[in-house]
Parts: structure tokens; C-alpha cells; sequence
């Protein structure tokens, strides 16, 4: 064991840990006052509930011994053989239920990153249901492909550093999924659906940004060299993304806004995610702009198209990491990491077509599973709200609560 990253990987956990109440300020921010508990308390739960789950099957799912490249056998169940001695397989340098938990960081976030699309509609009992459905049989299983030992689509060469794929892809298609089946807010188009407390979505994405230190540099699993390069190629697609969306924005409607500039900058570290360890600073910054551009205009696209994806977990997370995944195969370098791979830029195409391929299996896959739980946590119990409830808002009716009086 190296007590350097074993310290390193213990602050990383607690940076990525607080991306989630970061999370819950971001989003409750941005809805009416009514629902802001209701809100911060989708993120809040799945803490409790995601760990719950990660300990018990899905650890043992995601990075237990391989089944067919498909899933992790339950050998690893309820942390079985899991100890403080480092593992033969996955960061070997650092005890293995440390990784565990730094994994189960991703895990919770995860799910959590789906509630923004259907903010203010969807029933508690409802969400904690579909949110554990979803993690068993959506994420475990995609986090196995990539990142398990034996995963058939890191066989084939697909790569994501941080959590593009794994991530920010498979909420994003399942925020669509969502969006298709429960519908917009009654009013979508005619009632003013302005955010509530912009400083609170502010500190949000401080608290995102600065938590995506350990969620990117965290993932070289040590203190070294490649932690280094994710790190600094975090912070700068972070502000190139905030930067482009603000010239973006600027040019369409004549001001700048605030939250134009945090949903640029989220842009910005959701698409550099896959990438980080691979690229250097140069690339980093262009793939920011990239985000910038191409996340502004698919978030521009929703009041097109008429879907209600109230806080844009689509046009920001999916497409961002969709985009960074593909950015990889274009701008990756052994130069800069000796351990990964070469990009097109540097003569190798087949990388970007094994990210292609790793876009196509998630994006599929994700899309499919989450239309197929909503539908059917729908027929059971319901997921929607009654009008009435939607009216009074969700900290009342599904809490007893107000945020404010």
C-alpha cells in the first residue's frame, strides 16, 4: 500500500461525495421556491439509499469477477473479501475497500444527475424506486463493460478516463428516456417557469467545479503524473466551456447571464470528463470551447422540439459526454499519458471508432432499459404527481414542508 495515494484517494472520495449536495443546491436553484426541497431532497436520499445498494450487490456487480464480459458476479456481495489489503485487479496501490467507496461516489451522483429533467413532476416513492431500479440495471452494468475487469467494451479499446460513458451518457439518455415518458410540466410553454435563486444554483456550481477535481484527478487512482494532467485539464475545459457559452449567449440575446455562465462551465467539465487523463492542456481547452458550442445549441433545441427538460440534463450531461467520448478518439496522446492510447490527430483512427462503438452500445442500452423501468414503475405505482400537487409544489405535498416562509 502507498500511503500517498491512499491519502490522495481518501480526499478524492470526499471531493466527489460533495458533488452531490452541490448537485442538490445547482438544481433546487433553478426550480420555483415550491419544489425546492423537494428537489434538494432527490439528490440528498440517493446518498443513503445508492451506498445501501452499492455495498450489498452493486460493487460486486460492477467490479466483481467477470460474467461473459456482461456483469461482475455477486462474489464481492455485501463487501465479502473486500478488505483494507489493496486488490490484485483494481488499484493496487491503495486498500480495496478504499476504492470501493471512491467508486460508490460515482454511483450516487449518478442517478441523482437524472432528476433535473423531470424537476417538479415526479412523485418521491416513485423516484426512489425507478432511481434503484436504474442503478442495478442500467449503471452496474455499463460500469462493468468499461471500467470491470473482463468488461466486453474496454476489450474492444473504449476508454473513458472519468465517466463520460459510464456517467454522463447513460444519464443523459435516460434523462430523455424520462422527459418522453412522464411528460412536461403542466403549463410548459405558457407559465413562467423562471429559477428561484440564482446564488443558490451559483454555489452549486462552485461546489460541482470544485468536487470535479476528485471525480477526474481522482480517477489516475494515484498521486501521480496522470492525476496532474486530469487535473489541470479539468479546470481548463471548465473555463473555456463557461467562456464559450457566455460568448454564445451574449451574441443570441444581447447580455450575459449567470446562469448561462454556470451551465457553460458544467458543459465544459461534463465533456472533458472521459478525456482528462488523456489530453493535454491544449486539447482540454478546445475540447471546452467544443462543449460550449455544441451544449449551447442542443439545450437551445429543447423549446424547438417542445420537450420539457426542465433543468437540461440532456443538452448538457448526454451531449457533453457523448461528445467528449468522441473527442477522445480525436485528441488522446501518449505523449501526455504513456499509459493510454493515441488519437486520430496522433495517427490513430481506430481509437475514435472504438469510441463511436462505446457511444452507440451505451447510448442504446441506456436508453432502452431506463424507457423500459419508467414504464413500468409507471403502471405500478405511478410516477407522476396529481395536478393539485403539482400546484402546491412537491415540499408540501410530498415532504410537509416549505422552504421558505
Amino acid at each position: 500500500m502507498n500511503s500517498a495515494d491512499t491519502a490522495f484517494i481518501l480526499a478524492a472520495a470526499g471531493l466527489v461525495l460533495l458533488m452531490t449536495p452541490g448537485l442538490a443546491l445547482f438544481y433546487a436553484g433553478m426550480v420555483r421556491s415550491k419544489n425546492t426541497l423537494g428537489t434538494i431532497m432527490q439528490s440528498l436520499i440517493l446518498i443513503s439509499l445508492i451506498s445501501l445498494e452499492w455495498v450489498y450487490i452493486g460493487y460486486s456487480m460492477a467490479f466483481g469477477p467477470d460474467v461473459g464480459g456482461v456483469i461482475g458476479d455477486l462474489s464481492w456481495a455485501a463487501l465479502r473479501g473486500v478488505t483494507i489489503a489493496p486488490s490484485d485487479t483494481y488499484a493496487t496501490t491503495i486498500p480495496q475497500v478504499l476504492f470501493m467507496v471512491y467508486q460508490c461516489m460515482f454511483a450516487i451522483i449518478t442517478p441523482a444527475l437524472i432528476a433535473g429533467a423531470f424537476a417538479e413532476r415526479v412523485r418521491f416513492p416513485a423516484f426512489v424506486v425507478f432511481s434503484l431500479l436504474w442503478a442495478v440495471l442500467v449503471y452496474n452494468p455499463v460500469c462493468h463493460w468499461i471500467w470491470g475487469s473482463g468488461g466486453w467494451l474496454a476489450k474492444l479499446g473504449v476508454l473513458d478516463f472519468a465517466g463520460g460513458l459510464v456517467v454522463h451518457a447513460t444519464c443523459g439518455v435516460a434523462a430523455l428516456a424520462a422527459v418522453m415518458v412522464i411528460g412536461p410540466r403542466r403549463g410548459y410553454g405558457q407559465t413562467n417557469f423562471m429559477p428561484h435563486n440564482l446564488p443558490m444554483t451559483m454555489l452549486g456550481t462552485g461546489l460541482l467545479w470544485f468536487g470535479w477535481f476528485g471525480f477526474n484527478g481522482g480517477s489516475a487512482l494515484a498521486a501521480n503524473e496522470v492525476a496532474v494532467t486530469a487535473f489541470v485539464s479539468t479546470h481548463l475545459a471548465g473555463m473555456a466551456g463557461m467562456a464559450m457559452w457566455t460568448v454564445m449567449e451574449w451574441i443570441k440575446l444581447g447580455k450575459p447571464t449567470t446562469l448561462g455562465a454556470a451551465s457553460g462551465a458544467i458543459s465544459g467539465l461534463a465533456t472533458i470528463t472521459p478525456a482528462a487523463g488523456f489530453v493535454g492542456p491544449n486539447a482540454a481547452i478546445a475540447i471546452g470551447l467544443v462543449a460550449g458550442v455544441v451544449c449551447y445549441l442542443a439545450v437551445n433545441l429543447k423549446s424547438r422540439w417542445k420537450f420539457d427538460d426542465s433543468l437540461d440534463v440532456v443538452g448538457i450531461h448526454g451531449v457533453g459526454g457523448v461528445t467528449g467520448t468522441i473527442l477522445l478518439g480525436v485528441f488522446a496522446s501518449k505523449t501526455v499519458n504513456p499509459g493510454g492510447v493515441d488519437g486520430l490527430l496522433a495517427g490513430n483512427g481506430a481509437q475514435l471508432v472504438s469510441q463511436m462503438i462505446g457511444v452507440v452500445a451505451v447510448c442504446g442500452y441506456a436508453f432502452v432499459v431506463s424507457w423500459v423501468i419508467l414504464k413500468a414503475v409507471h403502471a405500478i405505482m405511478g410516477l407522476r404527481i396529481s395536478e393539485e400537487a403539482e400546484h402546491q409544489g412537491l415540499d408540501y405535498t410530498e415532504h410537509s414542508e416549505t422552504a421558505y416562509n
